[in-house]
């Protein structure tokens, strides 16, 4: 199941900038439209990673995963 999220995007001076409203950090400029929203899709996926990876060190052996939804 893939998760959907919001990328917020705009033209200013030349260049498109956006970023993802559900995660903090997850901000893009680029040329186009297109290379933006593909810039987006690979740094939210990279911080996504980074955040999991983050998250499973800190907690240490044994712990336990649960799906949530909101």
């Amino acid at each position: 199941m893939a998760n959907e999220y919001t990328a917020v995007v705009k033209q200013d001076n030349g260049w498109w900038i956006g970023w993802i409203e559900e995660v903090p950090g997850v901000n893009c400029q680029e040329g186009t439209r297109e290379e933006l929203l593909e810039s987006l899709r690979v740094t939210l996926r990279e911080a996504l990673d980074f955040n999991r990876e983050d998250a499973r060190k800190m907690a240490g052996t044994p712990f336990e995963e649960a799906l949530i939804a909101a």
